[in-house]
């Protein structure tokens, strides 16, 4: 689902609210977690999830047409994790055991 179509979306399930005031809304929630991430801080929605961001540390990479050794720097990247309830009603109601998220041996 695009943003446009988040709005759309909403807009249809909420005739009470303008196309307009449903647009604002929902750039103010995204705007608020990326400075919140921006910031360091983390972003928890109960039932959804959490939004932070994790550094990686700085690496040696590589060209991939020549093959030479490349500095990378360290940066932060987003992170989402799930929430339990997430995670439930996408795996329709049940949370893989270890057991279960492995993958089957060879026989």
């Amino acid at each position: 689902m695009t943003k446009s179509e988040l709005i759309a979306h909403l807009a249809a399930e909420n005739p009470h609210l303008r196309q307009p005031d449903i647009e604002l809304i929902v750039a103010t929630i995204f705007e608020e977690i990326t400075a919140a991430l921006a910031r360091g801080d983390r972003v928890e929605l109960r039932g959804f999830g959490a939004f932070s961001a994790k550094q990686r540390d700085a690496r040696t990479g590589r060209n991939p047409r020549t093959g030479a050794a490349v500095p990378v720097e360290g940066k932060a990247v987003p992170y989402f994790k799930p929430g339990k309830e997430l995670r439930e009603r996408v795996n329709g109601g049940q949370i893989p055991t270890a057991r279960t998220a492995r993958a089957p041996a060879n026989p």
